[in-house]
């Protein structure tokens, strides 16, 4: 079971992006994530009539390793390590490791 998620808000706490806050928009595999707006890069397009491809820069999100970004804690407004709990039905669920609330409502 991952501990951050594709929709999770996370923080980013390493790197030159440091400090900015974003939504997972998609796993790359399970030790790298792509997070909207951090890690941005310019990528100079070569233009491709073919495939409808229009040539020139732009700009893309690159992956960042899991290691450099935590969830974000809505309840204290910083970023926090996740735990895992058994419910009493025997769901298994994400809680923040500072307070203990469910990351999933």
């Amino acid at each position: 079971m991952q501990r951050i998620r594709k929709g999770d808000e996370v923080i980013v706490t390493a790197g030159r992006d440091k400090g900015k806050r974003g939504t997972v928009l998609r796993r790359v595999d399970d030790k790298h994530l792509v997070v909207e707006g951090v890690n941005r890069v310019k990528r100079h397009t070569r233009p491709n009539p073919m495939k409808g491809v229009q040539g020139g820069i732009v700009e893309k999100d690159m992956p960042l390793h899991v290691s450099n970004v935590a969830l974000f804690n809505p309840g204290t407004q910083k970023g926090d390590r996740v735990a895992f709990k058994a419910l009493a039905d025997g769901r298994k669920v994400r809680v923040f490791k500072s307070n203990g609330e469910q990351v999933d409502a």
